[in-house]
């Protein structure tokens, strides 16, 4: 624990670490089985300018080894490691899954460089702390593309690329600068996903200061960061949307929708 929370706050660009083998084997292969097995119905789409990926995020609707795997990294024992790993005390789990769960995203999928959101949408105190991505990909191939990219903090350079290999777990603080993500539409086969559990852990603050998810354009993304930066402001109106009018997921990802089909057509017709 020591050398693991040595390696974690020291890391560039800001502090992470990457676990192999963060799970049982067999654990791990049950988990990707029952994610398999789940109702594509039952999937909501996260599919607009800035990213194309869908996330299910009720756990009574999985099986018992992503439940049980769940309930363990949510865990009071769990999150008290974590704690003594980051050095931010007194980390919360989410049950809820606020913008976690499980994630899933195929041929050309992608998800813009960008800083999460600061504070939960329905916990006005509490602060968003640290991400925790477990990889369920077996055979990956690099060629597929889907490595999460860790961004400098003045967003010049991408500092670390991530493979999302099976049972990997990547642990990394969230903080307003903390930039990464992987924005270029993945090449991997039809039926072939990139999945992956994310869970997010809370401090309870008296005023966090809120910020929405901040996507970034990167130095080569040139007049690609126009519709970046018109999609993060939507993005924002549905922060506000959803903290004040209490307004659903659905709706607000068919407005998205909506405004990417309109991106399309005028790149078509420029």
């Amino acid at each position: 624990m020591i050398q693991a929370s040595s390696a974690y706050q020291s890391a560039t660009p800001f502090p992470h670490v990457v676990f192999d083998d963060f799970v049982s084997t067999s654990a791990c292969r049950e988990a990707l089985q029952e994610f398999k097995n789940l109702d594509d119905a039952s999937w909501k789409g996260y599919v607009h300018v800035n990213e194309r990926k869908f996330s299910h995020t009720r756990p009574d609707e999985w099986g018992a080894g992503l439940q049980h795997l769940l309930n363990e990294l949510n865990s009071e024992r769990f999150t008290e490691l974590l704690s003594r790993m980051t050095g931010i005390e007194q980390l919360i789990p989410d049950p809820s899954l606020e913008g976690g769960g499980l994630h899933r995203s195929g041929r050309n999928g992608f998800l813009n460089v960008h800083a999460d959101f600061t504070v939960h949408p329905h916990q006005r105190n509490w602060s968003r702390r640290v991400n925790l991505l477990l990889y369920l990909n077996e055979e990956w191939d690099e060629s597929y593309g889907g490595a999460l990219e860790l961004w400098s903090r003045d967003m010049k350079q991408c500092v670390e690329e991530v493979e999302p290999l099976f049972n990997r777990a990547v642990i990394f603080s969230t903080d307003k600068d903390s930039f990464h993500g992987h924005p270029t539409p993945m090449t991997c086969p039809e039926h072939v996903y990139r999945r992956s559990l994310a869970l997010y852990y809370f401090t309870v603050e008296e005023k966090p200061l809120i910020h929405s998810t901040n996507y970034r354009a990167r130095p080569e993304d040139g007049l690609k960061k126009i519709p970046i930066f018109l999609d993060r402001k939507l993005l924002q109106g549905y922060d506000w949307a959803k903290r004040k009018t209490g307004v659903s997921d659905d709706q607000i990802h068919r407005a998205f929708e909506k405004f990417d089909r309109l991106r399309q057509r005028f790149g078509r017709s420029a």
